[in-house]
């Protein structure tokens, strides 16, 4: 029997973002985003969840070391995107739509070039207490 197990490690930041396209005209962005196309930005506390999953190493019982998971989280995630706006401040976003979508999965690669391939990654990002984006789903 494998001894798989999954190990969480939940951190949390505060950004800001507008979704639109520059493409498109003010009203088109509004008929498309709503309130979220407002020109002034508008902020999130945003919840990250982090799983990751493998076999527990028998010298150290552990599958990972979850500061070390909290270190890499912090210096990938927390660093790069807390307090910020994520379209004006992050060149992930420069030209791609900061949604829960595509913000989950740019939060994925970051860590998962980090992470050592032996681990399976999935991270669950919450926009809202009713709202939440995962990858892969």
């Amino acid at each position: 029997m494998s001894n798989r197990v999954a190990v969480f490690r939940k951190v949390t930041f505060n950004a800001a973002h507008r979704l639109y396209r520059k493409d498109w005209s003010d009203d088109k962005n509004k008929e498309v985003f709503g309130l979220c196309a407002n020109p002034h930005y508008h902020g999130h506390n945003y919840r990250l969840d982090v799983r990751v999953v493998g076999e527990i190493d028998p010298e150290t019982g552990y599958v990972i070391d979850l500061k070390q998971l909290n270190d890499l989280i912090t210096e990938e995630i927390t660093e790069r995107f807390d307090h910020r706006n994520l379209n004006l401040d992050c060149p992930e976003f420069k030209t791609l739509n900061p949604t829960g979508e595509n913000i989950v999965v740019v939060i994925y690669h970051l860590i998962r070039k980090r992470l050592a391939e032996r681990f399976d990654l999935q991270v669950r990002l919450w926009e809202t207490e009713k709202n939440y984006f995962e990858y892969p789903a």
